[in-house]
């Protein structure tokens, strides 16, 4: 396997579009309900124990993250969105940023969007979902927490929910995943290779 996702590393973080670096080169931004796994999902994928922090506390990133794997490539984490004790001055201010980034960065070429497999597709996961949908921005729904479910209740949940996607988001796409297990981390990082423009003889 490449090595080409753990050479990730922290480069900035930013609360607003101007404070991004160039829009250029290859961007995959992750999101998802705090406490839906985001942060480990982005471990998981880069091999890295502490690349994004995984807090306890829900709603603790409420910054673009960039995680750059070369020069023309970069991992984004964004914030953590719809828990109730994220002041409202934050939410009103993301609620902005985040559908400008979606459709107006040049550089974007997909969005992995972590759902809890527990608690999948909820207002804001479908509020996500609608805004790559406006932008013509492919989207790649990770279920997290896949180990929480036994596999046949995992199973009916995939199926379930991609049934909802092909009816309401026939551009989106799904699977399972588990941070803490490693299961899903090698699909995964094949939809990025496709985003990402690298094929298996690259490294």
């Amino acid at each position: 396997m490449s090595d080409r996702y753990t050479r990730a590393w922290f480069l900035k973080s930013a609360n607003a579009l101007d404070q991004l670096p160039p829009d250029t080169g290859l961007e995959v931004a992750f999101a998802g309900r705090s406490n839906a796994g985001k942060s480990s999902a982005l471990n998981a994928i880069t091999g890295q124990k502490q690349l994004a922090r995984i807090s306890k506390t829900p709603g603790r990133t409420q910054l673009i993250n960039i995680f750059p794997l070369d020069d023309e490539r970069a991992l984004v984490d964004l914030p953590g969105y719809g828990y109730a004790k994220v002041p409202a001055s934050i939410k009103a201010h993301w609620d902005q940023v985040l559908p400008a980034y979606l459709g107006r960065r040049e550089a974007l070429q997909g969005l992995m969007l972590i759902m809890d497999i527990r608690h999948p597709l909820k207002e804001f996961d479908r509020q996500m979902l609608a805004w790559c949908d406006h932008a013509g921005l492919p989207a790649h729904v990770l279920l997290s927490k896949a180990d929480k479910l036994k596999r046949g209740a995992a199973g009916n949940t995939l199926q379930q929910v991609r049934a909802t996607l092909g009816a309401e988001f026939p551009a989106a796409t799904v699977q399972l995943f588990s941070g803490l297990r490693g299961h899903g981390v090698d699909e995964a990082r094949r939809v990025l290779d496709v985003w990402f423009g690298l094929d298996e003889g690259m490294d």
